[in-house]
């Protein structure tokens, strides 16, 4: 692999991860992140089970999307 390819794979990874660290930082303020309606949650009286199903299929979208914008 030469390296100005090695290097855009470098900055693409880089932006990738700054995006994944704001949505973990900001995931609080957007109130619909986990509470779609879909997303799964079970609580009993010492277990909690959730599963973030519609939540997930969302942001895959959105992600895949992205990808095939960026890909040409």
């Amino acid at each position: 692999m030469p390296l100005g390819a090695l290097g855009k794979t470098l900055i693409i990874f880089g932006v990738i991860l700054v995006g994944i660290g704001l949505l973990l930082t900001l995931g609080d303020k957007i109130p619909w992140i986990g509470k779609l309606p879909g997303d799964i949650i079970i609580k009993r009286e010492r277990f909690t089970f959730y599963f973030p199903i519609t939540t997930s299929i969302i942001i895959s979208l959105i992600l895949t999307l992205l990808f095939s914008l960026f890909r040409k």
